[in-house]
């Protein structure tokens, strides 16, 4: 992955995470800073950027695929009795600064800008913390404030007339291995149990990796999870999965996801375990 003002993450001095402010991409895969690769503590890498599957799917970040009919997702757009279609509505995430930045996290500003007019406004801050010898956690919160002077809903295929296809807000592209990663919650295992469900973490396995999502807020628990295991490894926190949420002008939608990258195969009491130590106070 090419790019300008990459940083690195670390975790007592150990590279865990490179984070590509720029990425130097086509308009059509709505370009913005990503994370990757992201890494266990061995080295493990556990993202991919812009895969042959979906070249549009950047390691670790924020991707909405509407925002007031703005694409903010990349490649193609779901219209309703349409389908997927090519449209040239692609928007870009614009770093503009470092407030912070520091080997262990940053807060960054960020400008979203469609068809030359700035819509929102994002304060993203991140942050990586060691939990054992073989587990980090990352610490992820993006804030998005309307600056525009109207209404901003935000919207997925599901809300546009595919059912199940709730992605959009929190993403992470995991690696691809000969086998699909195990998933599961406290309660459920497999893609079609897990997904579409509120849970307070989720966790998703490959042979040498563990995975533990959760929601760090109240209101970001709220929100269903979106798991892709057969098709390719992917798991987001649904900002748009039944309704558009609207975000009038002036104000500010928030999400905190903190991600558990593990070595080694969890199960579901160390997953538990390790999420509760990430989250807590």
């Amino acid at each position: 992955m090419t790019g300008h003002d990459s940083l690195v993450l670390r975790v007592a001095g150990r590279p865990v995470g490179r984070y590509v402010t720029r990425p130097e991409l086509p308009a059509r895969l709505s370009p913005r800073p990503c994370l990757h690769p992201v890494t266990t503590l061995a080295g493990t890498a556990v993202t991919e950027f812009s895969p042959a599957d979906h070249l549009h799917h950047l390691g670790v970040g924020v991707a909405v695929p509407d925002v007031e009919g703005h694409n903010f997702w990349g490649g193609r757009t779901y219209v309703r009795d349409r389908g997927p279609t090519e449209l040239d509505n692609h928007g870009a995430q614009r770093h503009t600064g470092f407030q912070l930045r520091d080997p262990d996290g940053f807060v960054e500003e960020l400008r979203w800008v469609a068809a030359g007019t700035e819509l929102l406004r994002e304060r993203r801050t991140v942050a990586a913390t060691g939990l054992t010898d073989a587990a980090w956690a990352l610490d992820f919160t993006f804030s998005l404030t309307n600056v525009t002077p109207d209404p901003l809903t935000i919207g997925s295929p599901a809300t546009n007339g595919r059912p199940g296809a709730a992605y959009g807000g929190f993403f992470w592209r995991a690696r691809k291995g000969s086998e699909a990663p195990r998933v599961f919650t406290a309660d459920r295992e497999g893609e079609r149990e897990v997904h579409g469900t509120r849970a307070d973490w989720l966790a998703l396995t490959g042979d040498t990796w563990s995975l533990v999502f959760a929601g760090a807020t109240d209101r970001t628990r709220r929100d269903p999870w979106f798991v892709r295991t057969e098709e390719y490894p992917g798991v987001g926190s649904s900002l748009a999965y039944d309704e558009r949420p609207a975000i009038a002008p002036g104000d500010t939608l928030v999400r905190r996801i903190v991600t558990v990258v593990a070595d080694g195969r969890l199960g579901p009491d160390e997953a538990a375990t390790l999420v509760r130590k990430a989250v807590s106070p």
